[in-house]
């Protein structure tokens, strides 16, 4: 089965049109837009219930189904004795949104009146929209969003395009809360539109996108990975050895490696043949340095992994570090200096070895990666989502790619059904510093050291980068994000 097929419903990120997709199968199979409408409607309403603590809400309805479940949610709130009033922007413009209009009790304002109260839910306009707000619906929920103190949006907020989590006007509110309706969609986990959601909960309508991968709009939310405790039998070559390749700034190569260290690997080697100016000397003594020549290091039959990139300079030793990497055929992963040396030329004859590359670009690089390989001119010079350049990128080049950021998007290589994406929830932002990156990529390493396939490697390497961040009082430093690694590890444990 394919692996988008495999995807649990609670887990899949959905297209606008992957979702309208799965929604009439669901018809199809004897459902009604109307019922489905009630499903998701009352079940955001007990997130807003939980919220609003019977306090008063005001309910902001369009013209469409968002609006529609918002007629549902302040029904709902009203049986249950919450006071509320519904703001109207317009009349319902489809039969469900009208029929679920009707089967509201309760008070009803027009867009022009003064309301007050201390919840906002947000139901003018959900997913599906592609261009900006009119002026006086924008005017309309800016005042209503001033107004109310907590607000909640249901499905994405209005004036967020669903697809690209583009922010289709300026000044958007932010919420505390975001209740996703069937499914995940790409906003939820895409910047900027991912930075104004606050608290993200999901509604399952049963919704069952098992028709093919992102090629069909299907991607999967990153989870938590099914970690394990060695074996009885285990030793340090059967954990995995990783070779992490040092060049003119050898602290990152440190750093990466001790990250490595807690994220599983049995044993981790720093090679650093001629590295200039030495090594630190307050090297961990759990490493172990390899100074001799490079290509000798690169034939251990026992490697499980190489790590490329951090601290690696761009100058002619350094790419023929990168090319004696790629030569081996050991698995890689590539990052910081390694992604702005390397060229489609590089990657000649790496097709044909059944052994993984991933590359870890934050923004800038992947920029370099495109022009490289030839997908700048491509785009006409108007990027993509993150999701659809990774997913382009991962196809041109045959390496998993990790487009790391405040909204990392990883995608794999092609297989029989497209490109596998995967997408992190949200990280912290005090993950904003120097050397976490190399954090990051010590991390991916480790896994693919220890025998996870590529693209479970570097989910599982974004999670434990993004938990050990999560379990960290910030500002903390390059080396606290490494040191917290380990405690990371054991909260995957099954």
């Amino acid at each position: 089965m394919p692996e988008a097929s495999r995807v649990r419903a609670p887990d899949q990120i959905l297209t606008v049109v992957a979702m309208r997709s799965a929604e009439a199968a669901l018809i199809a199979a004897g459902s009604s837009v109307e019922a489905l409408m009630q499903t998701a409607g009352r079940g955001a309403a007990d997130y807003v219930w939980r919220m609003a603590a019977r306090r008063r809400v005001t309910v902001l309805t369009g013209p469409g189904n968002n609006g529609g479940d918002g007629w549902v949610i302040a029904e709902a709130l009203r049986e249950r004795g919450v006071p509320v009033v519904v703001v109207a922007a317009c009349e319902p413009k489809t039969e469900a949104a009208r029929v679920a209009r009707d089967g509201y009790g309760g008070a009803v304002l027009g867009p022009q009146d003064a309301v007050a109260g201390e919840v906002l839910v947000d139901c003018l306009f959900g997913s599906g929209l592609t261009r900006p707000l009119e002026a006086r619906d924008a005017a309309l929920l800016a005042r209503l969003a001033a107004s109310h103190p907590q607000r909640v949006a249901i499905d994405v907020p209005s004036g967020v395009e669903s697809d690209t989590g583009a922010c289709l006007n300026e000044g958007l509110p932010t919420f505390d809360m975001t209740v996703a309706l069937g499914a995940w969609k790409y906003a939820h986990v895409l910047m900027p539109a991912a930075a104004k959601m606050g608290g993200l909960k999901l509604v399952d309508i049963g919704c069952r996108a098992d028709h093919g991968g992102v090629e069909h709009g299907v991607g999967r939310m990153l989870r938590r990975p099914m970690l394990r405790v060695p074996a009885a039998d285990a030793h340090k070559y059967k954990r995995g050895l990783l070779a992490v390749v040092a060049g003119a700034m050898p602290g990152a190569a440190l750093l990466a490696a001790r990250a490595a260290q807690g994220a599983g690997a049995g044993y981790v080697k720093l090679l650093a043949p001629g590295v200039p100016g030495g090594l630190p000397a307050d090297l961990v003594l759990e490493l172990v340095l390899e100074p001799r020549d490079l290509a000798e290091r690169l034939e251990d039959a026992r490697l499980g992994a190489l790590l490329v990139g951090p601290g690696l300079g761009r100058d002619e030793g350094a790419r023929d570090r990168l090319k004696a990497v790629l030569a081996s055929g050991v698995p890689a992963v590539l990052d910081a200096d390694a992604l702005v040396l390397l060229t489609p030329k590089m990657l000649r004859g790496r097709e044909r070895l059944p052994l993984g590359l991933i590359a870890t670009p934050h923004e800038g690089e992947l920029d370099a990666l495109e022009r490289a390989f030839g997908l700048a001119a491509a785009k006409g010079g108007a990027p993509g989502s993150k999701v659809e350049r990774a997913r382009v990128l991962a196809r041109a080049t045959g390496m998993v790619i990790v487009a790391k950021g405040p909204d990392t998007v990883i995608a794999g290589p092609a297989n029989e059904s497209g490109a596998v994406v995967l997408c992190a929830p949200r990280a912290s932002s005090w993950l904003s510093t120097a050397g976490t990156g190399d954090v990051l990529a010590g991390c991916i390493a480790s896994r693919l050291a220890g025998g996870s396939a590529p693209l479970a490697a570097a989910g599982e390497g974004v999670w434990l980068h993004g938990e050990a961040a999560r379990g960290l009082i910030g500002p903390f430093s390059a080396g606290a994000l490494a040191e917290a690694v380990p405690q990371a590890y054991a909260a995957a444990l099954t």
